[in-house]
């Protein structure tokens, strides 16, 4: 059977992703919490003024906010490449 996983320094991110990475790390992980928590909030408050569909479109926010949240700091423990001199990943 063929072995299909990426080896560690066998792919490298390309520069647009380094560039976004870069910028994005300046951002405190606790801002996108904060976001995450604004959008509960928004989202019950729709809830409360029977605006039943507004109150979903915000409210499934939350999630995405702390998956960038959860990126956010995986990026600046390890580094946004695994050859680019972060941390190596723990398997």
């Amino acid at each position: 059977m063929t072995d299909y996983r990426v080896s560690k320094g066998e792919a490298r991110e390309d520069q647009v992703t380094a560039a976004i990475e870069k910028v994005t790390s300046q951002v405190p992980s606790s801002a996108y919490l904060a976001a995450a928590l604004a959008s509960m909030i928004a989202s019950l408050t729709f809830k409360a003024s029977k605006k039943d569909h507004a109150a979903l479109f915000v409210g499934q926010w939350a999630a995405p906010f702390l998956l960038m949240g959860i990126y956010n700091k995986l990026v600046k423990l390890h580094g946004s490449d695994a050859t680019a001199g972060g941390a190596p990943l723990q398997s």
